[in-house]
């Protein structure tokens, strides 16, 4: 799971060519540690989204349940920094890229049209190989994900 996290963090780093996301907005889907509890203890999000706020990026996140115990367990500084929203479509929406930290079922088959309508960049960072690399293409997203080729 550590490297998985790490991988994740070097993929953006070399997808944007620098550490410095300063303008950046992401779209986070889950903060649990895993779908079906507000579990959020060793939760790849927490260590995702504090990577992001220190190299500069806006954050919005989703989560169906934890995200209460995300806050918690992030600490009210960090937290304040986030935009906590209610629902996955609005964690997508004006975003340069999507990072899909949990694999809640809502999450597994979006409607990748209306993705393309939220999105200003379409760029996916799937931590947690949810979707089919040729429906990935064929919907025109760059994809990245852990242990498989990207799509870009």
């Amino acid at each position: 799971n550590d490297k998985q996290k790490l991988s994740i963090e070097k993929k953006k780093k070399k997808h944007y060519g620098s550490e410095d996301l300063k303008g950046k907005t992401f779209g986070v889907w889950g903060l649990a540690f895993k779908p079906e509890t507000d579990d959020v203890r060793e939760a790849p999000a927490l260590y995702i989204l504090k990577a992001l706020l220190d190299m500069g990026a806006n954050i919005q996140a989703y989560d169906p349940e934890a995200i209460d115990t995300f806050k918690e367990a992030f600490g009210e500084e960090l937290s304040a920094r986030v935009n906590f929203v209610e629902d996955q479509k609005s964690a997508a929406t004006n975003v340069d890229a999507l990072v899909i930290c949990t694999e809640w079922n809502e999450f597994r088959r979006p409607s990748f049209d209306s993705l393309k309508g939220l999105m200003k960049e379409l760029v996916i960072f799937d931590g947690r190989n949810l979707y089919d690399l040729n429906r990935v293409e064929d919907a025109g997203f760059t994809y990245y994900s852990v242990g498989r080729q990207n799509i870009n």
